[in-house]
């Protein structure tokens, strides 16, 4: 718990303190920003282990905000939970799409908020050391290349094994078609969102005929999970 910053891009005072007292008594270390100009500004100086942003700011749009981070090599892997009042199910998705890790609405419960945080940070570290991956009786090694279940192998091509791999570094986390396009096949690539779903029903293929049930669920509306905790 360390050293573990947080940037929190909030401009209302009250919500920024809760927020700030809720993380600071577990350990953690928060700088606030009232507007996305001083974020900028802190984000020049030094990259937080992770950024809780609000979507209606004084000077830009908080989604706004997030696809210029997501669009910078520097901070395109930083953590950013979103938390707004904006909770319709289109919002939902316009969060995601931009690249938020999470998307938390208010009023909030800080205790949930908390778990969130732990959880986008927990599931962030597999897939940057390279850490073997288990999950619903699936076993995926992304250095040797290799996913097993129940220990024998599972055939998957190229484009299934690097899907598979994303879903399950972030166990319960739901990607839109365009997350999973920019981190399996990546930005610089031009790629209708519905060839997701050709390799997503190509990898449930191929772990129903090694014994399993549906480990990747369809979330209506919003994209893809992988099932497992």
């Amino acid at each position: 718990m360390a050293d573990t910053s947080i940037l929190l891009v909030e401009d209302e005072p009250g919500i920024a303190e809760l927020v700030r007292f809720t993380l600071s008594t577990s350990g953690y270390t928060v700088h606030i920003a009232p507007n996305v100009k001083a974020a900028q500004n802190t984000l020049q100086l030094n990259l937080p282990s992770a950024m809780i942003l609000d979507w209606m700011l004084p000077d830009e749009s908080g989604v706004k905000f997030l696809r210029t981070l997501r669009s910078d090599k520097r901070t395109k892997g930083l953590p950013v939970i979103m938390l707004t009042a904006r909770g319709q199910e289109h919002d939902k998705v316009a969060g995601l799409d931009a690249g938020a890790d999470d998307y938390v609405t208010k009023p909030f419960s800080p205790s949930e908020l908390l778990a969130r945080l732990r959880a986008v940070l927990r599931r962030r570290q597999p897939e940057h050391a390279g850490e073997v991956l288990t999950g619903l009786g699936l076993t995926l090694d992304p250095v040797k290349h290799r996913v097993t279940a129940q220990g024998k192998d599972v055939n998957l091509g190229p484009t299934e094994f690097r899907l598979l791999n994303a879903l399950m570094a972030y166990p319960g986390r739901v990607f839109s078609r365009q997350q999973l396009l920019d981190i399996v096949w990546g930005n610089s690539v031009v790629v209708e969102e519905r060839t997701v779903d050709v390799h997503v029903l190509r990898l449930r293929k191929a772990l129903a005929e090694a014994g399993l049930e549906e480990p990747v669920r369809t979330v209506r509306g919003v994209g893809y999970a992988f099932a497992g905790e």
